[in-house]
């Protein structure tokens, strides 16, 4: 299976691949312009064996192979990781026709494919992603960043990768947590969009709970395609493409209230969507409606959190809504001094709005993220 796409007349790839099928990998390396030489950084939680069939892959194929190992923690999504990768760049005397290739999940990519775009104005990149979400969220579409000064995403810009591969051999060995975390970027685009995914979702879950590969490959590339109409003409996010920011406003605000009162990272990216898609709903219709109560349930069937004390956490409730409250006035899509989210009061058919009820942010962080 393999989706072809043009990002300003270049093509781009994303290869889905049975097991040990890593020659993927080398045959695309050989259609770019490349001095063969790779910047593997891989995430030190990436099934080690995995890891040293495609380093021997790689080296098999003539590459010359400069391996980093990292950590995929949130807290290295930062400037310091960036720089660590742009040190060793330098070190071993990379050019504009180098690679880097990413192995992990969003932090790794995200901060890989930004450090891919600043390093002589752009070199090479290549993703391997390691968990659903970032299959689904930031494998494709080009968006890199780090956080800086407690700001989510607050340093990026836009660079997409040559190829990214998604392997079953990685997929089947993804704690189950972070599987079904990657399922509120689903449920997200198939509320936005295609209807085909939500329809998919319920005719397969039994398939898709077992984690057969069949069923999660096809979620993903449906959901995929989907993303990929959104962003091929607004590369950058200045009009529909913003629609696949739907639950990232409220999202985003509790990652960062959650980190900020626990010091340490509690909370995956994929189920604060989650509970961000519902809380834009509530806030959108001003009620807990139909299709709130449906999306609630699509969360439940995937085992993701549909609010915050799901999450069995001990942390002050009234600092948390504080940080919240706070948080979403930092959100990076703000034009104003208002905060803006994505609005559904119909089934694919998203708006970009204000938040001007003010009163009304917090009774939704109440009623929907603290669930009181």
């Amino acid at each position: 299976m393999q989706i072809n796409y043009k990002i300003n007349n270049e093509e781009h790839n994303i290869f889905f691949c049975k097991k040990k099928n890593f020659n993927k990998i080398t045959s695309r390396i050989e259609k770019v312009d490349s001095d063969k030489n790779i910047l593997l950084i891989y995430d030190e939680n990436v099934n080690q064996n995995v890891v040293s069939e495609i380093i021997e892959e790689l080296k098999s194929s003539g590459c010359n192979l400069f391996i980093a190992e990292c950590k995929g923690n949130k807290s290295n999504k930062n400037e310091k990781f960036l720089f660590h990768i742009l040190d060793l760049l330098i070190k071993f005397k990379f050019t504009k026709r180098s690679i880097i290739m990413s192995f992990g999940g969003g932090v790794i990519g995200d901060v890989a494919a930004l450090a891919s775009s600043l390093y002589l104005r752009g070199l090479i990149y290549f993703c391997i992603p390691t968990t659903i979400t970032s299959v689904i969220d930031s494998s494709i579409g080009g968006k890199t960043a780090i956080n800086y000064k407690g700001v989510i995403n607050a340093v990026g810009n836009y660079y997409h990768p040559k190829a990214v591969f998604i392997l079953e051999d990685v997929i089947e060995k993804i704690p189950n947590r972070e599987y079904f975390s990657g399922f509120a970027e689903i449920i997200k685009c198939g509320l936005i969009q295609n209807n085909k995914i939500l329809s998919y979702l319920k005719k397969y879950k039994k398939e898709l709970i077992k984690r057969r590969t069949k069923e999660t490959f096809k979620i993903c590339e449906l959901t995929l395609r989907t993303k990929i109409n959104f962003f091929k003409n607004d590369i950058n996010e200045k009009s529909s493409r913003l629609f696949l920011n739907f639950g990232h406003t409220f999202a985003h605000a509790i990652e960062m209230a959650i980190e900020n009162n626990l010091k340490k990272d509690v909370i995956r990216h994929g189920e604060a969507v989650g509970i961000g898609i519902l809380s834009e709903l509530f806030y959108a219709n001003k009620n807990k409606t139909a299709l709130f109560n449906k999306v609630k349930s699509y969360l439940i069937d995937f085992n993701l959190p549909f609010s915050v004390d799901c999450l069995k956490i001990s942390i002050n409730e009234g600092c948390l809504q504080n940080d919240i409250y706070k948080n979403l006035f930092l959100d990076k899509k703000r034009i104003d001094k208002h905060p803006r989210y994505i609005s559904l009061k119909t089934l694919g058919r998203p708006s970009i709005q204000e938040m001007l009820d003010y009163d009304f942010i917090n009774d939704t962080i109440v009623k929907v993220i603290l669930n009181k």
